[in-house]
């Protein structure tokens, strides 16, 4: 009994050091080509620094894996990514349940960040939208409120066809259909205009 336990963890890592390894070679060459987008992130974190620097702020939406990015990058420039500095700022629209579930029991999931940016964003903010498919509907009305208001919109999708390419001032579009290597990967990038965006705004 002990030995066949044994051998059944064994084949079990074995196979799972296989899958593992398949896993991580996907990610590295997904973020290898991801190397190519090197202009439109740096131009991405130049829409938030300039907005910032110009006391507007950053607003982040997305469902899921995304809502949880949302917030995460908004901490980043709320809190600090690298450097102790002022807060810059930043909110996610993911974080409020009364509004969500308000908004989505009383007209629809579809509005419940449409809704908050109509009362809170102004003409020179940003959004960031965040989407593996490039096809949620309450982060695509979102950005069209967005561009009524006259703000900028960095679109963070993967490698399906967009529906979010006419309403985006930038989109950094993943090169895989993985929804995994795309979540991935926007961290990543996220992280990256972050760090660029405290370099620029930051003396020191």
């Amino acid at each position: 009994m002990i030995k066949e336990v044994r051998e059944v963890k064994e084949n079990f890592v074995d196979n799972a050091r296989k899958q593992i390894l398949n896993e991580i070679k996907e990610s590295i060459e997904v973020k290898k080509k991801a190397m190519n987008f090197c202009v439109p992130v740096a131009e991405a974190a130049y829409i938030m620094a300039e907005a910032i620097r110009g006391g507007r702020c950053v607003y982040f939406c997305g469902n899921g894996g995304s809502a949880a990015d949302a917030q995460h990058l908004a901490a980043e420039l709320v809190g600090r990514y690298k450097k102790n500095r002022r807060p810059f700022k930043a909110a996610a629209l993911t974080v409020d349940t009364s509004i969500l579930t308000a908004v989505a029991n009383d007209m629809s999931y579809d509005e419940i960040f449409s809704r908050q940016l109509e009362g809170l964003a102004e003409e020179g903010d940003v959004l960031v939208a965040i989407s593996t498919s490039g096809k949620s509907k309450n982060v695509l009305f979102a950005l069209e409120v967005a561009k009524k208001k006259g703000m900028k919109s960095i679109g963070f999708v993967g490698g399906h066809k967009s529906a979010f390419e006419p309403y985006c001032d930038i989109l950094l579009s993943v090169p895989s259909t993985n929804t995994p290597r795309i979540q991935e990967t926007h961290i990543m990038w996220g992280h990256i205009i972050c760090g660029l965006v405290e370099e620029w705004l930051c003396d020191d």
